[in-house]
């Protein structure tokens, strides 16, 4: 038999104490459409055998990122992972660890964790990070929260070349508190009306550099305005590796700083698990607001030393009404991968990782720019850049597959209707002259 722990009786009273007429009450939500009308379509059981075949055979129908030359991002950058991340990250006292609520069994953990928050601080010119969370889009909203309970405000104003996922991520959060989510028209050349946008009710600004279209920013002045009218600047990143090179958020003035964490460290993962930065400046009102949790350094009653959690702020710490975040996990064992493949490049590894990236993706640009027909629309650029084609990018990109390169992002594709003819391309230290030639040749080719 089913082991079925709730009687009839039990569930006819739940429903009752909520005040639900079926089970069924329970799904009004999801609309009729997206609910399933009948028995669950699934094919007979099979022997594990079986499985591992029919699961080969659709796994074959892919193209892995590392058969052919690579050049997705927008959001996912294929970067080389040393093979030391993963063999530590698999060594049995990282790989079963913990959430560390019992500081004197978890001390290894809760030492990476302060060393990832240390390395997070530095990277993002900012004071203080978390110990890490979701994703940078989950990270992301989280701090437009955060921004509402700093200024007690219910107005957040998105860049439109913010991600589009990172803003829809952003909407959902914000809308079950009433925040108002205020937002400008895509934007391929700038941050062109955002300035306007700010004004006294404002909570916070929401900037991303390198933006969705490879665009860097200069938030400076954008800082100063939003400040002026007391708001706050998140600066959001996709891309950790462009922060070797270019200047952080902390030096340009904002005051939140989040982002992923997956390109460094962390392999594409087939889109996760993922893991996401979030830091901010040493403001006592914005570290009691800070989500998530802070694992800090202190000492023990004989003077060793010996870390903890200082701030736990979730639901499962303390009262629901007064917790900051519903982050139930912070990613741990990415927050790991990450601060082993930082510590492995060390600051001048990350400028140089940095820099290849960079003048890789400069001799790409020069490629495909000099195709007739294809228009360069990213001037300033860290390792990713936007073309505009003579042809629909989409059908452009199924083309160049079937030469067997994957050339970029469609911006179609993250904005259903607009840009036919944009192709978002990235490029990384994992690409070779090789790489960049044939995609060159068969961009030609295509168009």
């Amino acid at each position: 038999m089913r082991y079925l722990p709730l009687t009839p009786e039990d569930r006819r009273d739940m429903l009752a104490k909520i005040g639900a007429k079926s089970i069924d009450d329970l799904f009004t939500d999801v609309p009729e459409a997206a609910r399933l009308d009948g028995a669950v379509d699934l094919p007979a059981r099979q022997t594990e055998l079986q499985v591992e075949r029919a699961l080969s055979k659709l796994a074959a129908q892919n193209t892995p990122a590392s058969s052919v030359p690579f050049f997705v991002g927008a959001g996912a950058y294929k970067h080389h992972v040393p093979a030391t991340v993963d063999h530590l990250i698999q060594r049995s006292e990282f790989l079963t660890a913990y959430t560390p609520y019992q500081p004197e069994i978890s001390q290894g953990t809760l030492q990476t964790l302060f060393e990832f928050q240390t390395q997070v601080a530095l990277l993002t010119g900012m004071d203080v990070a978390n110990a890490s969370m979701y994703d940078g889009s989950t990270a992301c909203g989280e701090a437009v929260l955060m921004a509402a309970r700093v200024t007690k405000r219910k107005k957040a104003v998105l860049a439109g070349s913010l991600h589009p996922h990172y803003a829809a991520t952003t909407r959902t959060t914000a809308k079950y508190m009433d925040i108002d989510i205020v937002s400008s028209a895509p934007d391929l050349g700038g941050l062109s009306g955002i300035a306007d946008m700010i004004d006294d009710e404002t909570a916070c600004v929401v900037i991303q550099t390198p933006d969705v279209f490879g665009r860097l920013h200069d938030l400076t002045e954008i800082s100063e305005k939003a400040h002026q009218h007391g708001a706050l600047v998140i600066a959001v990143f996709t891309e950790p590796v462009s922060l070797g090179l270019v200047k952080s958020p902390g030096e340009m003035g904002a005051d939140i700083a989040v982002g992923e964490g997956q390109g460094i460290g962390v392999g594409l993962n087939f889109g996760g698990p993922y893991v996401g930065l979030f830091a901010c400046k040493n403001d006592r009102n914005f570290i009691r607001n800070l989500p998530g949790r802070l694992a800090g350094e202190t000492v023990d009653a004989d003077g060793r030393r010996g870390f903890v959690l200082t701030l736990s702020t979730r639901e499962q710490h303390i009262r629901r009404d007064k917790a900051t975040s519903n982050i139930c996990t912070n990613s741990g064992l990415c927050a790991l991968a990450f601060t082993i493949h930082m510590t492995l490049l060390g600051e001048k590894g990350l400028k140089t990782l940095a820099q290849i990236n960079h003048e890789t993706a400069c001799d790409l640009a020069d490629r495909l720019g000099a195709i007739g027909g294809v228009e360069l629309l990213t001037d300033q650029f860290f390792n990713e850049f936007s073309l505009r084609l003579p042809k629909p990018a989409a059908g452009v990109l199924d083309r160049l597959v079937a030469k067997g390169v994957l050339g970029g992002i469609a911006a179609s594709r993250l904005y259903p209707g607009e840009m036919e003819d944009v192709l978002i391309v990235a490029a990384t230290e994992t690409n070779s002259q090789d790489d960049l030639a044939a995609f060159e040749t068969a961009l030609r080719e295509v168009l």
